[in-house]
């Protein structure tokens, strides 16, 4: 049954896929959905019928491996587009020979004879030849200039073409074999939903399976005008997948949680003081069925298996058929024989649970392990251990407990004839689930969701359905437009950096948070930078930066003054004086917010007065370390403004060190 590719949701790592698929139920009630990519994971498998009277009873992945009659599909486009470039270039080549030609026609007058006299030019004939030389030379070069354009574009086509050959996947281009994956449905009526007729003859199948080597990152540009309080934020992704298929006309969704999380709730075990503890609860392990000697019968009768032309020995090659060779072979046989189901259950618990204290050591497959080698010639052999009395019981061997493989039936192999545990189920490796190949590096000023998130998660939604290629590179879609509040704000620092910062004071006044990634910001139509914008909860406050802004300027000129007070003169007052200077030269007024510091001390006696004008920030942060102070000024268009402000330190003279205070 044909199935198509719907929707796509990206998560912080991998995403989720959803095929529907419409058809009729054949008799057997099996449905197969195909064109599925290796990647997929086939624990994440979900299957759901939309139709009257039927349900799904299983859901298995199948892998097939067929014969690619034809070329790749890109190398097939990549020859197609370089036919027509030949094409088209030929072509040209030919319209410019022509013109060529006709370029170079002149008129040629005949010979003239000894005794025949001079003869008038015929002027009338000239003209006419130059006319028409013009009138050929206009058409040609006007098709001349259209086959030069297609030309170019089919050259475009090549280059296009030969690109995507170049970034294609390994299995991609392999020209031999392809492997495909299916997942067959079982699709059983159900009664207790049309107890009174039949079921529907035509259903509506939707599958779901997860999918790893897709993630995204959130990107915006910002539009803002001077003076208009508001902005407009489109809100993009930067997707990029190798996922092995194509994503075309699909619904895209975008979110911040971890496909691969943790959803079970962990188990507190009680602990137990002695040398009996609780038995573990059942896994939904079952051991093998008896009877498993008659499924080998006839391979046994059979007799043994033939050896090569020769094998190879101490003394050798041995011909086949000698007498050291069947020897060898009825040993084997033996020993096929002797493995009983008994010694393979054993043989498959061994495998999974470390042999028990005191238990003698076990080779490969259960056989014993092989003797130790006799003494060097010269040295004398260690005398055997003698236990003082009876060797102490062995303990009963625990029942096996396989992991969380075992209990996969549906994936389970039974081994052959040959080998340890022949009879017996064993889990099978994957070998048809091809790995994802890494995608791009991330762009400048990114963020990857999950870490930019948090403690909440969050979805977008594309508007409209969107083509995304399985190339690895970063793509760009359009989620929508977020209205924002917009206050241009310029901030200076003048104690570290005489320099004025333009910033944009951005609010988040939507009900959904906008996650940290690159913001391309236009003010007045016109791009000026690639900013990266903070983290915005719905309601809260950040600052983007828009670099130094030329056009506002800060001077700070700083003075010490050192003296004593106090009764004894046992106080020693150190005043520190800022005055700065602000020049505004644009042509618009603006807003700027001076940042400077105060001390900060934790000695009671050391006491710090500041001068008036100067606010502390509402609350610490980053930009705002302890001991800041804020000063909000408006400059008018070519204006110029004047602060005062400092602190003065007061400490007492017996805590004073001699050239050790600190002067700035």
């Amino acid at each position: 049954m044909e199935s198509v590719l719907d929707e796509v949701v990206v998560y912080a790592t991998g995403a989720l896929c959803r095929r529907r698929a419409h058809g009729a139920v054949p008799a057997d009630g099996q449905v197969r959905l195909t064109g599925l990519p290796l990647t997929l994971d086939p624990s994440s498998v979900r299957a759901t019928v939309h139709g009257a009277g039927w349900r799904v009873t299983e859901a298995r992945v199948e892998y097939a491996a067929e014969l690619r009659t034809d070329r790749a599909p890109l190398q097939r486009a990549w020859e197609l587009a370089q036919r027509e470039y030949d094409a088209a270039r030929d072509r040209q080549r030919r319209g410019e020979e022509r013109i060529a030609e006709l370029t170079a026609l002149r008129a040629v007058p005949p010979p003239r004879r000894r005794d025949e006299p001079h003869r008038r030019t015929p002027a009338d004939a000239w003209l006419e030849l130059a006319d028409f030389v013009a009138a050929r030379l206009t058409v040609l070069q006007t098709e001349v200039a259209r086959l030069t354009e297609r030309t170019r574009l089919a050259e475009h086509t090549v280059q296009v073409a030969r690109d995507r050959w170049d970034s294609a996947a390994d299995t991609e281009r392999a020209a031999a074999t392809t492997t495909t994956a299916t997942v067959l449905l079982t699709l059983t009526p159900d009664l207790t939903l049309t107890p009174d007729g039949p079921a529907a003859e035509a259903v509506d199948l939707e599958l779901e399976y997860g999918v790893p080597g897709a993630r995204w990152v959130p990107t915006y540009r910002l539009s803002h005008r001077q003076g208009d309080p508001g902005g407009q934020l489109v809100l993009r992704a930067s997707v990029a997948q190798r996922t092995g298929e194509d994503w075309t006309g699909v619904r895209l969704g975008l979110s911040t949680a971890d496909l691969q999380r943790r959803t079970d709730l962990p188990k507190l075990q009680s602990v137990r003081i002695g040398r009996r503890q609780t038995a573990p609860a059942p896994s939904g392990w079952r051991e093998a069925p008896p009877g498993l000697d008659e499924l080998f019968t006839g391979y046994d009768a059979a007799g043994p298996r033939p050896l090569p032309r020769y094998a190879g020995g101490p003394g050798g090659p041995i011909a086949v058929g000698s007498a050291a060779a069947a020897s060898d072979d009825d040993e084997e046989v033996q020993h096929r024989k002797s493995v009983s189901p008994l010694r393979a259950r054993a043989s498959m618990a061994r495998d999974v649970m470390p042999p028990a204290p005191g238990a003698a050591p076990q080779g490969y497959g259960g056989a014993p392990a092989p003797a130790a080698a006799p003494p060097m010639a010269g040295l004398a052999a260690p005398a055997p251990f003698a236990p003082a009395g009876p060797p102490p019981p062995l303990p009963e061997p625990a029942p096996p407990h396989p992991g969380a493989g075992w209990l996969d039936y549906a994936a389970l192999t039974l081994r052959g004839p040959t080998g340890p545990g022949r009879g017996q189920l064993s889990p099978a490796p994957r070998q048809h689930r091809a790995a994802p190949a890494p995608t791009a590096a991330l762009p400048p000023h990114t963020v990857p969701p999950r870490r930019s998130a948090g403690s909440f998660d969050q979805r977008f939604d594309t508007a409209a359905r969107v083509d995304l290629p399985s190339d690895g590179g970063w793509h760009t879609v359009t989620i929508g437009e977020i209205p924002l509040s917009v206050e241009p704000e310029y901030v200076c620092v003048p104690s570290v950096e005489e320099t004025v910062y333009g910033t944009l004071l951005l609010t988040n006044s939507t009900d959904r948070a906008l996650l940290a990634g690159p913001v391309e910001v236009s003010v007045d139509g016109d791009f000026l930078r690639t900013a990266a914008l903070p983290t915005l909860a719905p309601g809260a406050t950040g600052r983007l930066g828009l670099g130094v802004a030329e056009g506002v300027r800060v001077a700070r000129r700083t003075e010490l003054h050192e003296s004593t007070a106090g009764l004894r003169n046992n106080t020693l007052v150190l005043d520190h004086r800022v005055h700065l200077e602000l020049a505004n030269r644009l042509a618009r007024p603006v807003t700027v917010e001076v940042r400077e510091r105060v001390p900060v001390t934790a000695e009671p006696d050391v006491r710090i007065q500041e001068r008036p004008g100067w606010s502390a920030p509402d609350e610490a942060s980053e930009d705002y370390p302890p001991g800041t102070r804020l000063r909000r000024v408006d400059l008018p268009a070519h204006g110029r403004a004047e602060l005062d402000g400092g602190y003065e330190i007061r400490i007492p003279a017996a805590q004073t060190l001699h050239g050790g205070d600190r002067r700035n």
